[in-house]
């Protein structure tokens, strides 16, 4: 019995911390957004059809 309450209480002590570093304002959800953002910006500047040079 003492076994399953100290399991259960390291999970929930994971999930506040999880809870803590990804989802709170500035974490790390917030960080991959953002890259995320970056990257599909720099992948649509790849092929810019406005800006070419040629014709």
């Amino acid at each position: 019995m003492r076994s399953i309450l100290i399991t259960v209480m390291m999970l929930i002590v994971v999930a506040v911390i999880f809870v803590n570093v990804v989802t709170k304002n500035g974490g790390l959800q917030d960080a991959i957004e953002k890259q995320g953002g970056n990257a599909i910006t720099s992948i649509n500047n790849l092929y810019n059809p406005s800006s070419g040079s040629g014709s």
